[in-house]
């Protein structure tokens, strides 16, 4: 028998500020991290029992660290959600924050919860070193891998069949096989730097933000640290490539490594009405697809594609799109294999990771709270988020008010 599909809302949102890699926030364990956020949303919606939040799902990409052991269930715990309310972590790399917020909107859609939270966390400054047990006695062959970010412990039939491209060489795939020239991944860069420079100076972002007091009577952490407001194309044209001569990725029209979390308020209908929450935006539904890992970065193209024949909608009727910016040629590559320009103002618009950052577990949910945003204030109807992730996979999500 077919299920009956409830109509699913986001109901509220909140994230820590994003910070840079050893910045203001690695002082943080990840676990007390992906508290932050649930907690806020608890203190923020009163109306609402906690024991009635039936789920917590968290992304994060690392799980290595002090975000081991199913970080959402110790998150959860640490927030001060009674131990009756579980958690799970997933993990879709880049994109576990999304695949959370997907799974959440599911499981409320079909009846099996009724409110959720979901969200996402990474520590990439707190990542640590791990190292192999030895594979025969007295093994002088044993050596450190850094869990921060990309391969590690890498399967030698992978490598033979696929290959093991860095994140940095995938972009350069597509920069090279899509013809996108350093002068255009500049100056993307840089239109997301101002774009974000300017959502900063106005205040709106402050408002999905909440403050982070890391040490007693230290600062508080209240804004992203990721922006480089002074930013401009001639700048980024004078750092290094990455890759060596010829190459055209660099840290400036790439994605940082960063710190953060955040939380989304999933609810059915009938739990909105009933716990007093204010329905904000409908999740329409989810959709994942995988391409080549070399070429990881087109990975949205298929999953948009996927989830615009199952919604009957076309990329036009949506106000709104949110692509993760990993990297510069990464995000120009999907656009234009998609027939956007490459400054269309509503692709991004209050600009991406290359200037917010980009915690791993955190930015899905991140784009999706933006995009939430972004369409109260602008009056709009639909919004669509997509993000690549690593090993070859996109997975988008679509939104409407």
């Amino acid at each position: 028998m077919k299920s009956k599909v409830a109509a699913v809302w986001l109901c509220d949102g909140v994230r820590t500020p994003f910070g840079r890699f050893r910045g203001g926030l690695a002082g943080v364990r990840a676990d007390d991290l992906a508290a932050l956020p649930v907690r806020r949303l608890l203190e923020r919606n009163t109306a609402l029992d906690p024991a009635a939040v039936e789920d917590v799902v968290l992304g994060c990409a690392n799980q290595a660290g002090e975000d081991n052991r199913n970080v959402a269930r110790m998150a959860a715990l640490l927030a001060g959600l009674p131990p009756s309310v579980p958690g799970i972590t997933v993990n879709r790399l880049c994109a576990s924050g999304l695949e959370a917020v997907g799974q959440a909107a599911r499981a409320c859609a079909v009846g099996e919860s009724q409110v959720v939270i979901a969200g996402g966390v990474e520590s990439m400054t707190r990542a640590p070193y791990v190292l192999a047990k030895a594979e025969v006695a007295h093994s002088r062959e044993q050596r450190l891998e850094d869990t921060t970010l990309g391969w590690r412990f890498v399967n030698p039939r992978m490598q033979a069949l696929y290959g093991v491209d860095s994140m940095t060489q995938t972009a350069e795939n597509l920069a090279r096989e899509h013809g996108i020239s350093r002068a255009d991944q500049d100056a993307y860069a840089a239109r997301s730097q101002q774009r974000a420079a300017r959502v900063l100076a106005s205040g709106w972002l402050d408002a999905e933000t909440m403050a982070v007091s890391v040490v007693a009577g230290a600062p508080e952490v209240t804004r992203d640290e990721q922006p480089r407001p002074d930013t401009t194309p001639a700048r980024l044209a004078a750092l290094a490539p990455l890759l060596g001569p010829g190459t055209t990725i660099t840290a400036g029209n790439a994605s940082g490594i960063n710190d953060g979390a955040c939380a989304l308020l999933v609810a059915s209908d009938d739990a909105a009405a009933r716990h007093g929450l204010t329905p904000r935006a409908r999740v329409l539904g989810m959709a994942a697809s995988g391409v080549e890992p070399r070429v990881m970065g087109l990975g949205p193209v298929g999953a948009i594609e996927r989830l615009l024949a199952r919604l009957g909608l076309a990329l036009g009727e949506f106000d709104v799109i949110e692509i993760n910016e990993a990297f510069a040629a990464q995000v120009l590559a999907v656009t234009r294999t998609l027939g956007l320009p490459d400054d269309a103002p509503h692709v991004n618009p209050n600009g991406g990771a290359i200037a917010l950052g980009h915690p791993l577990g955190a930015s899905g949910a991140r784009l999706v709270l933006t995009a939430l945003r972004q369409l109260e204030h602008a009056g709009s109807r639909r919004a669509l988020v997509a993000l690549c992730v690593g090993v070859g996979q996109g997975l988008a999500l679509a939104i409407e008010r």
